[in-house]
């Protein structure tokens, strides 16, 4: 059966850093062992700036108060799933970080990022952020065993 998803993802700076999440948790995880900003599936109804709020509480405890909508990145995986993602960063927020339930949270600085396990497709992205891309489009397209075999920026 095909299926679409319509998620957010963010990644947090502070201090030349972004806030990974480790996906070590999470039964029958997808991510299982990659490491990926925090974020989540947009509930009905939910716009992607209220799911990247109460997803990004959820998983970190933090309080987003400054956050920039960076582009959408869509992930095609096999003939089954196609995923449209709200990508976004923030700089600021406030509280304190709790235990996530679906992994490690780490404090990663931005050089060093390319040494972790991450999807192909997530480094083309993170390169962008990095560099501070003007808003963009990207299309991930991955085969049934996770290979990334295509990618196509707008």
């Amino acid at each position: 059966m095909k299926k679409v998803e319509l998620t957010t993802l963010c990644y947090i700076e502070h201090d030349d850093s972004y806030l990974m999440l480790h996906r070590i948790k999470k039964a029958n995880d997808i991510n299982e062992g990659k490491w990926i900003g925090v974020g989540g599936h947009i509930e009905f109804a939910e716009s992607p700036e209220e799911c990247l709020i109460r997803e990004v509480k959820e998983e970190t405890n933090l309080t987003l108060t400054s956050y920039k909508f960076r582009g959408v990145v869509t992930f095609v995986s096999g003939d089954e799933l196609c995923e449209y993602m709200a990508l976004y960063t923030a700089d600021g927020f406030e509280g304190e970080i709790k235990p996530c339930d679906e992994g490690e949270l780490h404090w990663v600085k931005k050089s060093d990022l390319f040494d972790l396990n991450l999807w192909e497709g997530d480094k083309i992205f993170l390169k962008m952020l990095i560099e501070d891309a003007p808003f963009f489009s990207l299309k991930l397209v991955y085969n049934e065993d996770g290979e990334l075999i295509e990618s196509v920026v707008k």
